[in-house]
């Protein structure tokens, strides 16, 4: 008799594990989309001159290294003439879009500079217009679009 109230006892407390909750599919895609870090993609945007890069931290680097040289020589080619020193860090706001388009979306400076240099402006956008194809940023296996500040010491005496 006690083995036959032991065994009922155990299939009356154990239907609830066969029981199956239902979830819904919206509830799943909030708790996957709650889960993804936005911030951060899989892989950074590149150039084909970057596909030595093998981590994301080296493709990142490249990228970045490879736009601050195309800046830099850009800018070395100007003669801006300035009648008091400018120093100053400039950021870009670069867009990168899920095809690889590469616009600026502002360009954040002092007003003394802005004064001293109004040219700057149009040089800094101009000196992205020879880039070479760039692939965008790829989260979960799809392109996606990204922003990311290039910050440039302009520093004329």
């Amino acid at each position: 008799m006690k083995r036959f109230l032991f065994v009922l006892l155990i299939l009356l407390t154990s239907c609830d594990y066969f029981q199956s909750k239902k979830v819904s599919t919206e509830q799943l895609l909030e708790e996957e989309m709650q889960a993804i870090n936005w911030n951060h993609v899989d892989d950074y945007p590149t150039f084909s001159d970057c596909d030595g890069a093998t981590t994301n931290a080296e493709k990142k680097a490249c990228f970045e290294n490879y736009l601050y040289t195309l800046l830099t020589s850009h800018l070395e080619e100007q003669h801006i003439v300035v009648t008091d020193d400018v120093s100053d860090t400039v950021v870009l706001k670069i867009h990168i879009d899920k095809t690889g388009q590469f616009s600026i979306k502002t360009i954040d400076m002092d007003d003394v500079t802005r004064d001293q240099i109004p040219q700057l402006d149009s040089i800094l956008r101009h000196s992205f217009d020879s880039l070479p194809k760039i692939y965008p940023a790829i989260k979960r296996s799809q392109q996606v679009a990204t922003e990311f500040s290039l910050p440039v010491i302009v520093n004329i005496n």
